[in-house]
């Protein structure tokens, strides 16, 4: 059982970013990507949930002032936001001026107001005529993001305090491994037309997860699949960026000069740990029965609070500076945020003790939003009424505004918040 109320005092450097996470696709509304058609939307949402178009989603296109309330409201210092290629360049070679505009407004306020902007310029979604093309299945369609980078980086250039290229290009629920290795050089490109226009620090976001052998580390088969699917779905992208070597299982290593070097800074997202059971076709098992509870009523992977996700993340990938870009939990009971919270930001803090040099900490999500198919998962800070759109700050987001506020964790701001610990074992 985690006892966040025996956890002690801490303070983070005072540089330290306090910041939270969104995606334009998942709060903007009529987004007009390829989530959007009919066509070529997928048909069901995780744990077979029927399939719901994003609509008006928050209707942060209209509401941003809404959203920026809330970050000031929880005194943080960084958002992580996207600009979405579909409103940009609705149709191949014609851009559309007033969505640049009002991207430009947007990132201006931002600036206003004290926050700092790191700006993902791919967060999944992507133009219905790109997709349409094979987007990043073929590297034949380079010549198409190229000219888009080159048309939005230099005008939003004075505005990005971290780039972001791409978000979670790993995802095996996403790609397949041959588009994850050609996000590879994408990812490169980006980076390479961005240094151009800025000198800020650049990377692409990685969707990390430990693959645990579900049978422990003496069980051979469960601790092959676990390195097996760790470096298709981690290593991969960690020793390209660092080698050139652009390699997977069963295909011939491709070296990339390019590609060497083209992440500043580890962006880390990470929610999750992976149990790996090598004896089921389906390997990425279900969590220890001891550990699992059940905070939403569907299950949406985050069924366990796990903080040694964190350490174990943070000291594999210490070799640069890093910035969490996304950690949170789905959860219809406000009080499993606060623990996991508090548990990943204690865990966070050891790990910075222990050598690896974090930048920042940015919370997903802002708030409730459109979850790829589904509004059921709710990560936010913020809940959002479906039909009003009307923004309320949660108890989560009262706690982690004063720890931003406070630079760290204490009791006195735990217990303002919490009374007692909720029931997180829950064995049914």
């Amino acid at each position: 059982m985690l006892d966040i109320f025996q956890y002690p005092k801490i303070k983070f450097p005072k540089d330290f970013l306090w910041g939270a996470s969104t995606a334009g696709a998942q709060i903007e509304g009529n987004n007009c990507s390829y989530h959007d058609d009919k066509e070529l939307a997928s048909k069901f949402a995780f744990g077979g949930i029927p399939y719901e178009f994003p609509k008006m989603a928050c209707n942060s296109y209209e509401l941003y002032e809404e959203d920026i309330k809330l970050l000031k409201a929880m005194n943080l210092t960084l958002y992580r936001m996207s600009i979405e290629w579909c409103r940009l360049e609705p149709e191949k070679g014609t851009f559309n001026q007033e969505a640049v505009k009002h991207y430009l407004t947007v990132l201006s306020r931002l600036k206003e107001e004290g926050i700092n902007v790191c700006l993902t310029l791919h967060h999944v979604s992507h133009p219905v005529w790109f997709h349409k093309k094979g987007a990043f299945g073929t590297l034949d369609n380079m010549k198409d993001w190229e000219e888009f980078l080159e048309y939005i980086v230099p005008k939003v250039a004075q505005y990005v305090d971290f780039w972001i290229v791409l978000n979670e290009l790993n995802l095996p629920f996403e790609y397949s491994i041959s588009e994850r290795l050609n996000m590879i050089q994408y990812h490169a490109r980006g980076y390479h037309i961005i240094k151009q226009y800025s000198s800020k620090p650049i990377s692409s976001a990685h969707s990390y997860s430990e693959k645990q052998p579900k049978r422990g580390y003496n069980d051979k088969l469960d601790k092959l699949m676990a390195e097996y699917i760790d470096y298709t779905e981690n290593e991969f992208f960690f020793h390209a960026i660092r080698t050139g070597e652009i390699t997977a299982p069963f295909m011939d290593m491709k070296y990339v000069p390019e590609v060497k070097g083209t992440c500043d800074y580890w962006a880390l997202n990470t929610y999750v740990r992976h149990m790996i059971d090598g004896r089921k076709e389906e390997f990425r098992s279900d969590c220890y029965t001891a550990t699992k509870f059940k905070p939403i009523e569907t299950p949406f992977f985050t069924e366990e609070i796990c903080p040694d996700i964190m350490i174990q993340m943070l000291m594999r990938m210490k070799d640069k500076p890093i910035l969490i870009t996304e950690n949170g939990i789905a959860t219809n009971d406000d009080r499993y945020r606060i623990v996991y919270i508090a548990a990943m930001m204690q865990a966070l803090h050891q790990a910075m003790e222990m050598g690896a040099d974090v930048l920042g900490y940015s919370h997903w999500s802002l708030m409730d939003n459109w979850e790829w198919g589904s509004y059921n998962p709710t990560f936010g800070l913020a809940s959002v009424n479906r039909e009003t759109f009307e923004r309320t700050l949660k108890t989560s987001g009262k706690f982690y505004g004063e720890l931003c506020k406070n630079n760290g964790y204490d009791q006195s701001i735990l217990r303002k918040h919490l009374n007692e610990l909720p029931s997180i074992i829950n064995f049914k």
